[in-house]
């Protein structure tokens, strides 16, 4: 068995991307993802890889954006109002066809907010947030190994599909240290036949767009690119299903509200309540099928977020609103305690007959 070692969620990020074969990382410090950023700027000189702090975010995506193009794997990271600043060029990336992987440790908005942990960058991730007809795989780690393991894993499914991908982390994931058994290194990808890597007079030059001005063209591109979308949902949702057996009401939560979340579980367990609990794993895809399930056994669920409510509009629209759907939220930056969650579950079972 390899040997853990205690980590910083963020500095589990930057090693496991250097062990999955990311040896190019372009960034710009904010608050509280910058462990990230300082990580890299130490490791990669001494791999032969490239770290370049860029004069901003907006730069430090495009930037990305042409190492992407060449088929090596690349990845930036940011908090929440930097994601924002990227969103253009991730659109670019993802009208371009192009792999790459973006990290986001959120923290509190809108605007400047705070620097506390949130999770109201839930929308901005799963329904886009550039322009255009598009998606990102984003997948939601609830610890500090599981955001080595799905650094690893978001590169792989980004190649995959050749797609952007974000891991959607948080302040508190990002700053709290817990033992963490790294990946092995790894440098093997697939074969990536329109990089931009040179000719060699061998073959037709490759170009890397997103510009299509016949509108049929364009047409013909999103139309193939849901296609691809469909293929992910069908074949790469993942969560976790927590006493779901016999259960009668359910929590639904990701991330450090999941963690949260399971604690309250086991105790309204121990007091005779029959709740269970469905952690999504990939935020999208989103786990329509076990929610739907769910929805002809339980009598209601309860949406466990650090946001005013964002997911649980994918929870109704997962359901079909079958069953009521209750929100246990904070917001700020605040986590709620599992007493508090607890007492929500408490709460619906005492309205649900």
């Amino acid at each position: 068995m390899a040997e853990k070692v205690l980590m910083k969620g963020n500095e589990a990020i930057a090693e496991a991307a250097i062990r999955a074969g990311c040896r190019h990382y372009f960034g710009y410090p904010i608050t509280p993802q910058t462990e990230v950023a300082a990580y890299m700027a130490k490791r990669m000189p001494k791999i032969g890889g490239t770290f370049l702090q860029a004069e901003s975010e907006i730069s430090a995506i495009n930037m990305v954006y042409g190492v992407a193009g060449t088929g090596k794997r690349v990845m930036t990271s940011s908090s929440s109002p930097g994601i924002s600043l990227k969103q253009e060029g991730i659109s670019y990336i993802a009208g371009a066809d192009l792999p790459a992987l973006i990290i986001n440790v959120q923290r509190g908005g809108p605007g400047l907010g705070g620097i506390q942990p949130s999770q109201s960058d839930y929308f901005q991730s799963v329904k886009g947030g550039g322009h255009g007809d598009y998606r990102m795989i984003v997948l939601t780690p609830e610890s500090v190994q599981e955001m080595a393991d799905m650094t690893a894993l978001a590169f792989e499914l980004a190649e995959k599909y050749r797609m952007p991908a974000m891991l959607l982390s948080d302040g508190t994931l990002g700053q709290m240290m817990e033992p963490v058994e790294l990946p092995e290194e790894s440098s093997a990808t697939i074969e990536k036949p329109w990089a931009v890597t040179g000719t060699e007079g061998k073959r037709e030059h490759n170009i890397i767009n997103s510009l299509y001005l016949k509108p049929e063209i364009l047409e013909e591109k999103n139309i193939e690119r849901y296609e691809r979308y469909k293929l992910i949902e069908e074949n790469e949702v993942r969560y976790e299903s927590f006493m779901m057996e016999d259960a009668e009401y359910c929590v639904v939560a990701f991330g450090i509200a999941a963690r949260v979340a399971k604690n309250a579980v086991v105790e309204a367990r121990k007091e005779g309540v029959k709740v269970g609990m469905i952690r999504p794993i990939t935020v999208w895809p989103f786990p329509k099928k076990p929610l739907a399930e769910a929805a002809d056994k339980v009598k209601a669920f309860i949406s466990v977020e650090l946001s005013m409510g964002q997911m649980i509009e994918d929870i109704k629209l997962a359901t079909e609103c079958k069953k009521p759907v209750y929100l246990c939220n904070r917001v700020g930056g605040m986590i709620p305690a599992p007493e508090e969650v607890l007492a929500k579950i408490m709460e619906v079972k005492g309205g649900c007959k």
